[in-house]
């Protein structure tokens, strides 16, 4: 060996040596990945048209390129490690050419899908027909007295609520999600049941996760990389390569639980940001299923998304999808001119947004949005399903005792001013110093409404590991001090914060009391909240009026709302000062204007709208039905 070293540095080649049979000399910065890119350059070869196979080490190079690659059955292992993380590169089981014939019909190569649904083997499936993927528990653990236990979750809104409704009626379902206080070696605590009686056939598979890969995969990178960079605000994004792979190794694992969940030929539905690489690791791990992937949160445009460093694995894991959903069509059309920059693709179908959209007037109205494209011979479906309401939940919490009496107490507490409402997370996202900023100019300009007007702001808190929050509590906690400090009188308070969670039942109440829903987000994908006021509004018969950010996707969708621009703070107290103004009879028909979309795009309709496409996609071989 120390011959083949001398011999290297003596004509300054490269030594390559691997599986303890493997050589080859090589001149300076020339190997199998750089000769074959040199050769298709040459030949005027697309990159994607080529597929490349290895199974040591020596042909790692090749699998470093933009190729497809596929490492063959009984691969080195030292191949198969450095290649794991790869979106483009399949691992196959079968070695030699049948390896080769598996990844040709995972890729879709030549066009024969039906090859690739062959290559799984019923014994290696699960039983759901669907599988909903989501980073969170439908439900909190909690450990007493050493034993898990569970409870509702603590967050006042969100998609959690939205997606159990999805499985009320039943049918064989699985939630995969993650879990802290569950051994990886006890199989049992892994899957259970959530609920046999409300939902009959779902269960819950846990995916165990240490502590540690929780707060760097979610608390940390997703927050502190992905999310600012989402909203625009990528000036305070903080990209770590470190992360990046701890990100990666918890979506595998993600992929792999999934994977053994779904029945042969099943839906597995992906949801949002946190698990982007999720469908490159399945579609390598069950080339038979439909991936459906939703994007909860905003998507922005090309120039922003672009920053990331991972923006090429990112893209190409999400078009392994067979469908990709987003609230409203900017958020698609974003999505489009991404994918756009990292391969080219054919638009195969457009439509038109309006009527279920707004196509202008407010700042995220488009006209006409693209709902299918083709890569490689693939089509990969797109659609705009903003998320609905289980307007029963509603229903149930107002029609309870409970409410009757909270909602009679809040009545006494506040009964001679308007109240303006505020529900939201403390995150700079949600545009909360703008909102308390030009409440003060409100009441600044507007002296008549001081003693006549309160502001509650119900802010719930980030996890205690989300330190990047922490600067933003001091700020709108030191402004509503000075707002209430400036105006405050004896018996009338400007602004009545509470950094806390409500249980969803209070906050009906509130939603109920309420002269004035003010949601400022400066971006946010949907907003859930401005649906939950709507509607609680509508069945109490009030006439509250619902003030939106123009940046959120509920703008798109929802009719009647007064729209403002949180990053204007003129126009955030003109539009403030319009609804605190609005007669009777114009809050009524703007109420019902919403309402109307509110009510007809439930839940169930939210459904419906996913699986016409799935239905679309998998036509006749279809097994699961949603009864909503």
């Amino acid at each position: 060996m120390q011959l083949l070293v001398e011999t290297k540095q003596r004509f300054d080649c490269d030594l390559l040596y691997s599986a303890g049979r493997y050589l080859d000399f090589l001149p300076k910065g020339v190997n199998k990945g750089t000769t074959l890119t040199a050769l298709i350059r040459h030949l005027s070869i697309p990159a994607e048209r080529i597929l490349v196979a290895g199974d040591t080490l020596n042909d790692l190079a090749m699998f470093q390129q933009s190729f497809l690659g596929v490492c063959v059955g009984e691969s080195e292992e030292g191949l198969l490690e450095k290649t794991k993380r790869l979106p483009k590169t399949y691992h196959a089981k079968k070695s030699g050419c049948g390896g080769i014939l598996e990844a040709i019909s995972y890729f879709n190569f030549l066009g024969e899908k039906a090859i690739a649904e062959a290559t799984v083997n019923q014994s290696d499936t699960g039983e759901s027909d669907l599988v909903i993927v989501y980073h969170r528990l439908p439900y909190e653990e909690t450990i007493e007295g050493g034993r898990i236990y569970n409870r509702p979750p603590k967050s006042p809104n969100g998609i959690i609520p939205t997606l159990l409704s999805f499985f009320a009626d039943g049918y064989k379902g699985s939630w995969v999600a993650w879990s802290t206080l569950v051994n990886p070696k006890d199989s049992h605590s892994l899957r259970t049941h959530l609920d046999p009686e409300k939902y009959s056939e779902l269960t819950v598979s846990k995916v165990p996760l240490s502590k540690k890969q929780v707060d760097i995969f979610y608390k940390r990178f997703s927050k502190e990389a992905f999310w600012p960079t989402l909203h625009t605000f990528w000036e305070q994004a903080k990209f770590n390569e470190d992360h990046w792979e701890v990100f990666m190794d918890v979506n595998r694992l993600f992929a792999e639980r999934a994977a053994e969940e779904a029945a042969k030929n099943a839906v597995v539905w992906i949801h949002d940001y946190n698990l982007w690489m999720v469908p490159a690791f399945l579609r390598e791990l069950r080339p038979d299923v439909t991936i459906a992937f939703f994007h909860h949160t905003y998507f922005p445009s090309a120039d922003v998304f672009n920053v990331l460093p991972w923006r090429r694995d990112i893209v190409g894991s999400l078009l392994q999808c067979d469908f990709i959903g987003f609230h409203i069509p900017r958020q698609s059309e974003n999505f489009i001119d991404v994918a756009r920059g990292v391969m080219p693709l054919n638009v195969l179908e457009k439509t038109s947004c309006s009527p279920r959209f707004l196509s202008y007037g407010c700042a995220v109205g488009l006209e006409e949005m693209t709902t299918c494209i083709e890569i490689d011979d693939r089509k990969v479906h797109l659609g705009a399903l903003p998320v609905g309401l289980d307007l029963n939940r509603i229903k149930n919490v107002l029609d309870s005792e409970k409410h009757s009496v909270l909602k009679r107490k809040l009545n006494e507490q506040l009964y001679n001013t308007k109240i303006m409402l505020s529900v939201e997370r403390l995150d700079y996202t949600k545009g909360i110093l703008p909102k308390l900023n030009a409440y003060e100019k409100l009441l600044e300009q507007h002296p008549e409404w001081i003693g006549e007007v309160s502001l509650i702001s119900i802010c719930v808190p980030a996890a205690k590991e989300m330190t990047v929050y922490k600067k933003l509590q001091t700020q709108i906690e030191q402004t509503v001090g000075r707002i209430n400090g400036r105006f405050a009188k004896v018996g009338w308070t400007p602004v009545q914060f509470f950094f806390r969670s409500f249980p969803f039942e209070e906050l009906v109440s509130y939603y109920a009391l309420a002269d004035i829903m003010w949601i400022t987000p400066l971006r946010d994908g949907l907003n859930l909240v401005a649906k939950e006021f709507v509607a609680t509004q509508a069945m109490t018969q009030g006439k509250g009026l619902l003030v939106l950010s123009e940046f959120t996707g509920a703008a798109a969708e929802l009719r009647g709302g007064i729209l403002t621009n949180p990053h204007d703070l003129n126009d955030l107290v003109n539009k403030c000062y319009q609804a605190l103004t609005t007669s009777d009879e114009e809050a009524h028909a703007r109420l019902k204007e919403a309402y109307e979309v509110v009510q007809y795009n439930d839940i169930s309709q939210w459904g419906e709208d996913f699986m016409a496409i799935i239905r679309k996609i998998q036509g006749d071989s279809l097994k699961l039905k949603i009864v909503a």
